[in-house]
């Protein structure tokens, strides 16, 4: 966000017909003054801003160049940048949401989205980098919490406390912040919408519908990881567990017809290759689960046209990424920046399954 307040001076005194002279002479300032401010070399000082806005007769907010809702579109636009890059390039996300904190400070969507960057997002957290960071994340932790009313950053404010104390060794004090600061699995927003309709009314059918897909999707995430962090499994009976799990939840969905097997399937098959491509998986384990994968995706985003319900299952993602999910994993393996995933792209086989989603 740029201090614009020199050229709104320039701009205002051109607008009157005013010279620097007449407005140096005003404002009790020399003209070289009043020339470096419309430069932007220097600012006025703080008691003038009062005076300079009544001499041109506009608001304190004009005179700065202050506009809520131009700032917050600069906001908005900032945050989808960042989420664009989050998963194709990493150091490019951290420079846009690093240079986003210095330039919007005081914004709660951006506190958090940088804190959560540095600290090496949700899990997995390096304690060191958390111990490092400490004063800092705490002091935008205190921030959010004492001044932010939107309760999923505020819940983010508590996890990263609880993560900040488990870094520390202490354990049950994070533990404690989980019990009594977050709703347990049956007080969930989802489950009690779902609780607010008479059971034999439409919107009643619709909740516990799109809850069902939620749980699916998230149950079948757990399911990918005991599979995968199993330790009496080796790397390709993890791999041949889940292609074979994979076709038979698949098989499930096409034998029924039932979009609650695919969704497990889309869920679980995306939770092992991701592991697979980035925990030790060999090319070829990681493209025949990215294969089956895909498939599901596409299959997912074919139907969610026709279902409401299961549209509305995915309105967790962010606005860009939720309208075609399919494309939009597509494309993040296609142009793929660096990594275990650019890796993959020197691979003939993995880029033929590739071009033939694309097609």
């Amino acid at each position: 966000m740029e201090m614009r307040i020199g050229a709104n001076i320039k701009r205002l005194r051109t607008a009157k017909n005013i010279t620097q002279e007449q407005l140096s002479a005003a404002m009790n300032v020399t003209c070289a003054a009043v020339s470096k401010w419309e430069r932007g070399e220097t600012f006025p000082d703080i008691t003038l801003l009062q005076p300079l806005a009544y001499y041109f007769g506009v608001t304190l907010d004009e005179l700065m160049g202050y506009n809520e809702e131009k700032i917050q579109a600069e906001i908005e636009d900032v945050i989808a940048l960042y989420r664009q890059h989050w998963l194709r390039d990493y150091a490019k996300a951290r420079e846009i949401i690093v240079q986003a904190y210095h330039d919007y400070p005081n914004d709660y969507r951006i506190m958090h989205y940088y804190m959560w960057n540095i600290g090496g997002d949700m899990a997995d957290n390096d304690p060191a980098v958390l111990i490092a960071h400490k004063e800092e994340f705490l002091s935008i932790c205190s921030k959010i919490l004492d001044g932010c009313t939107d309760e999923n950053l505020r819940h983010s404010a508590w996890n990263m406390r609880a993560k900040i104390l488990h870094a520390e060794g202490k354990t049950d004090e994070a533990l404690e912040i989980y019990r009594t600061k977050f709703p347990d699995w049956f007080s969930t927003w989802g489950q009690k919408t779902e609780q607010l309709f008479a059971k034999d009314t439409d919107e009643y059918y619709f909740h516990v519908q799109k809850n069902m897909y939620e749980l699916a999707d998230f149950a079948a995430d757990k399911f990918g990881r005991t599979v995968f962090f199993d330790p009496n499994r080796s790397m390709q009976e993890k791999t041949d567990h889940a292609l074979h799990c994979g076709n038979l939840l698949l098989h499930a969905f096409e034998e029924t017809g039932e979009v609650f097997f695919l969704m497990l399937a889309e869920s679980f098959l995306g939770r092992m290759e991701n592991d697979l491509s980035y925990r030790g998986g060999t090319d070829e384990q990681v493209t025949a689960l990215m294969d089956q994968n895909l498939y599901a995706k596409q299959k997912t985003q074919a139907l969610r046209a026709g279902n409401d319900a299961f549209d509305h299952a995915f309105d967790r993602y962010g606005h860009g990424a939720r309208e075609n999910l399919f494309q939009f994993n597509l494309d993040y393996r296609i142009h793929a920046a660096g990594g275990r995933r650019a890796e993959l792209l020197h691979n003939p086989d993995y880029k033929a399954v590739l071009e033939k989603y694309r097609t």
